[in-house]
């Protein structure tokens, strides 16, 4: 990876920065990443569909499920195009098989529904990790981008279904007007004898040509998300500014050579020669080990070697301690075992002692889900007490169980005694009688004795603070269309009658007490 030579500018940018330079990367190198896509898709749907012809549903759900297998061969293209070397359209695909191969199960099982697939996706098959290793990179890539990488894939999921779902309503107005007579949705939608599979293995086709135009792009946005955290995270650009620095420096020192070497040419020949004709005598290094004044020292270099290191195996140099454990027994020669024997046997006790730490986590998790089973069943238990409430009051009063205390009803609502014992027995047949001579009491008991029921048998909660526009909206509640109508009329009559003192038609005198009559066809003698 020659930094110096990449066709876009290492910088450090924004995450929504870096998905708009993925998109402009896409862009650039379109022609080979959709040619090379469609070279390796659509002959593979092809296949699918031929396979599957009676199953369409399949075939098109086998070729989703292999999308991150495809996702390989654009991100080989673009790693490479990046820094100059962008690879033609054979040489990619001759690549393949090389890129398909590692880590191919993880990819198609626990791996496959990722939301961050496109950012993970460098990591396996540019840096080559897995494991633990794999897994402590992806923390460290994801503190910053990984949301971004997730908001990429949801986007992309709302963006292929409503390219497909665009494409399918451009299928369905080209189809000619005659022909969309003579179709039965129906029988399309749901084949029968195997007519009209030919418009969902259309309609498949018309997915796999979206993924031709949009994946390419989805992997090229995963692709420098993960270029810009590298970039924050190793400096790139801080080290391109050293680099190019290095360069023009390198540049001016070789110039600073040849004006010291033409310096050097104008000297004069003879203090050259001179200097030429002296031959050096050698020296003895009066500071080596060989030195005479070091040799006639009392105290050899053996000596301090052998004091250096007793100084060295005293504290607070050396630490030593005496630590009991039990261990497994060394071989003797009455038993003897081989080498392999003894490390598959700490092997198994590894595998073993992995085992327990496993099933000690499988019961942590086995008490997490028990936890969240009786949370649910608490939860389902509570809203069936909820949903029946009504039937369970009647079968404790029933039951004579203790029940809670009700607030007693009042008595008098906006002035009115609602009392049922200051109700005649029949309501209807008092208010007709009423009616033609004074009017005003005939409707103001008919209101009173509909209150008195809604407070008494209907068991709404009115209080004396209450409006009448906000009986009507309880009345409402009890989503009883005729008790609803007949009330509201009656009470707009009254309404007109107690403030603005304008008395009701004659015709109104049958339909309201006919009205009474239906809601409450039995009137309770009083004593």
């Amino acid at each position: 990876m020659r930094l110096t030579e990449a066709s876009v500018t290492i910088r450090p940018r924004s995450a929504w920065e870096a998905l708009d330079l993925g998109t402009l990367l896409a862009r650039r190198h379109a022609p080979l990443l959709m040619a090379s896509w469609a070279l390796l898709t659509l002959p593979l749907f092809g296949l699918l569909s031929l396979l599957l012809w009676q199953h369409p549903s399949w075939a098109l759900f086998l070729f989703w499920w292999l999308k991150p297998l495809y996702e390989r061969l654009p991100l080989h293209i673009l790693s490479h195009a990046l820094f100059g070397d962008t690879p033609g359209l054979k040489a990619s695909l001759r690549a393949l098989p090389r890129l398909l191969r590692p880590q191919l199960l993880a990819s198609l099982t626990w791996r496959r529904f990722s939301p961050t697939r496109s950012f993970d996706l460098p990591v396996l098959q540019l840096e080559g990790l897995s494991g633990k290793a794999r897994g402590q990179r992806l923390i460290v890539l994801g503190q910053r981008d990984g949301s971004a990488a997730t908001w990429l894939t949801v986007v992309g999921v709302h963006i292929e279904s409503a390219l497909t779902l665009g494409l399918l309503a451009l299928l369905y107005l080209l189809i000619p007007q005659q022909l969309q007579i003579d179709l039965d949705w129906k029988q399309l939608i749901a084949p029968n004898d195997g007519e009209g599979l030919w418009l969902e293995h259309l309609s498949n086709l018309l997915y796999a040509l979206v993924l031709v135009v949009w994946e390419p792009i989805y992997v090229a946005c995963g692709f420098t998300l993960y270029l810009n955290r590298r970039t924050a995270l190793e400096a790139w650009d801080i080290e391109l500014v050293f680099r190019r620095l290095r360069q023009r420096l390198t540049g001016v020192a070789y110039a600073l050579l040849l004006g010291c070497g033409l310096l050097l040419s104008q000297l004069p020949q003879s203090a050259m020669a001179a200097e030429s004709r002296q031959c050096p005598v050698p020296r003895l290094d009066s500071f080596g080990p060989n030195a005479e004044r070091l040799l006639n020292q009392p105290l050899t270099s053996q000596a301090a070697n052998q004091a250096i290191t007793h100084l060295l195996d005293q504290p607070p140099f050396s630490h030593r301690e005496t630590v009991t454990e039990w261990r497994f027994g060394e071989e003797t020669p009455d038993k003897p075992k081989s080498e392999d024997d003894a490390k598959a046997f700490i092997e198994l006790l590894e595998a073993f002692a992995k085992l327990v730490k496993l099933w000690d986590s499988l019961d942590t998790i086995a008490l997490i889900f028990e936890v969240l089973l009786w949370s649910g069943l608490l939860l389902i238990v509570a809203l069936l007490l909820w949903r029946y409430r009504e039937w369970l009051q009647t079968f404790a009063g029933r039951l004579n169980l203790p029940r809670r205390h009700r607030e007693e009803a009042p008595t008098q609502l906006f002035g009115l005694e609602v009392a049922p014992e200051t109700l005649p027995a029949d309501v209807a047949s008092s208010v007709e009688a009423l009616w033609d001579s004074q009017p005003r009491e005939a409707l103001g008991l008919l209101y009173r004795a509909l209150l008195s029921r809604l407070l008494h048998e209907f068991r709404l909660p009115l209080k004396s603070s209450h409006t009448e526009g906000e009986v009507l909206q309880l009345i409402q509640g009890l989503e009883q269309d005729a008790l609803s109508q007949f009330s509201s009329v009656l009470t707009r009559h009254w309404q007109n009658l107690a403030y603005g003192h304008r008395l009701p038609p004659a015709k109104l005198k049958p339909a309201l007490c006919d009205g009474w009559r239906r809601l409450f066809p039995r009137e309770e003698a009083r004593p």
